[in-house]
């Protein structure tokens, strides 16, 4: 399921990418999108710097009512969203100013199909390589992708966890059994008794009876687990090293 944010201050334009987005949808298995309307960019801006939504796509048109577009995007990019935006547009004149917020492409209106397709599937095989490489998890403020480089350890509090990320913190409600198995698929997250889930890329240092992390937290490793913890950090890095 793809999050889609369609944003244009015209109805008719967006009736037909909706038709189009859901042409392709029917044409290829698997390719869901869930699509969010927006005639107005500070609506969705105001929802990214709440968390309540981050969009995969991004169907961006040049010029709104309220600013630019590309405008728009930097202010998208500042906040943290990694999503993929397509500009929708009636004039080439910024087309060169899209490629300073990465996007995929700069569509001139009328859309043609066939070209929208080939962008369309440009953007997702683009976000079938971020997905991979995030966690996707429901926490207090809403639905999040998170890029697993970004989380440093989680921490158990009671029925919350803690995930302390390069970027401030989040809350997720669930227990940490639940949450080690969800992010089991990564193999850079190893247990550090029952209370620390750390990733390992971001330890500095192993001392006797605890971790440096690399933002310079100390966590303590119970006595009775130092062993099969140091064990499985360096069985880690030369696993990595075979692979080379």
């Amino acid at each position: 399921m793809y999050l889609v944010a369609l944003c244009d201050d015209d109805v008719a334009e967006m009736d037909k990418v909706e038709r189009m987005l859901k042409s392709y949808q029917e044409q290829q298995t698997g390719d869901d999108f869930l699509i969010r309307r927006f005639m107005e960019a500070e609506e969705l801006i105001l929802l990214l710097k709440e968390k309540a939504y981050d969009p995969d796509l991004i169907l961006l048109d040049i010029y709104l009512p309220d600013r630019l577009g590309i405008d728009v995007a930097k202010e998208l990019r500042k906040i943290g969203n990694r999503g993929q935006i397509i500009f929708l547009t009636t004039s080439n004149e910024h087309a060169l100013d899209a490629f300073e917020v990465d996007a995929v492409q700069y569509l001139v209106k009328p859309l043609k199909m066939e070209r929208f397709f080939h962008v369309l599937k440009l953007a997702l095989g683009n976000i079938q390589k971020i997905q991979e490489e995030n966690f996707v998890i429901n926490t207090v403020s809403g639905i999040r992708q998170i890029p697993i480089d970004d989380i440093i350890y989680c921490e158990s509090r009671k029925n919350y966890q803690i995930l302390c990320l390069k970027a401030g913190k989040s809350r997720v409600r669930m227990s940490g059994g639940e949450l080690y198995q969800k992010l089991g698929c990564f193999s850079c997250f190893l247990r550090c008794g029952r209370s620390y889930i750390l990733n390992i890329n971001h330890i500095f240092s192993i001392n006797r009876d605890e971790v440096c992390m690399d933002n310079e937290s100390k966590i303590y490793i119970p006595r009775e687990k130092v062993a099969e913890f140091r064990k499985m950090y360096f069985s880690y890095y030369f696993s990595k090293e075979e692979l080379r």
